[in-house]
């Protein structure tokens, strides 16, 4: 991952403890998935790489600036506005003191994984790429799957 990769945009799924932080996106019909539950992250700025990307989009959305060593796994996919990028971080529940919803949105919960997985309000192609992260041996053990 380097800063003259062409990519889109990244997102972060951001463990909470054993649950994931979700966005409740607008509800405006000239966003894609209005109103659905989303993940921190967005489009890329300037020249950043994927992982700042991701990290500057935590910040502002939620107000919490991790450490790019808190990252622990990464994956590329394409969409039609052309590569994304996927991360998941873990950081202990307490944590979710120190939320600070930013200003797009209509608010921020936590939600198990596997819930998110099957709401009819996730934005599909992110419940996709979670799963294949749950899926993935270096998935924290004694966490939930969709079986």
């Amino acid at each position: 991952m380097t800063n003259a990769e062409p990519f889109s945009g990244a997102k972060l799924a951001l463990f909470l403890g054993d649950d994931l932080l979700v966005i409740r996106r607008d509800d405006k019909p000239d966003i894609p998935y209005p109103g659905h539950w989303d993940l921190p992250g967005g489009g890329r700025e300037g020249n950043e790489s994927p992982q700042a990307c991701a990290l500057r989009e935590a910040h502002e959305e939620v107000g919490l600036r991790l450490d790019p060593g808190e990252i622990v796994w990464s994956n590329s996919y394409f969409r039609p506005r052309g590569k994304v990028w996927f991360f998941a971080a873990h950081l202990p529940p307490g944590r979710s003191a120190d939320v600070r919803f930013g200003s797009e949105g209509q608010g921020w919960r936590v939600m198990a994984p596997e819930i998110y997985c099957r709401h009819p309000l996730a934005v599909p192609h992110f419940a996709e790429q979670l799963q294949y992260y749950m899926a993935q041996p270096q998935f924290p053990a004694g966490r939930g799957t969709l079986d």
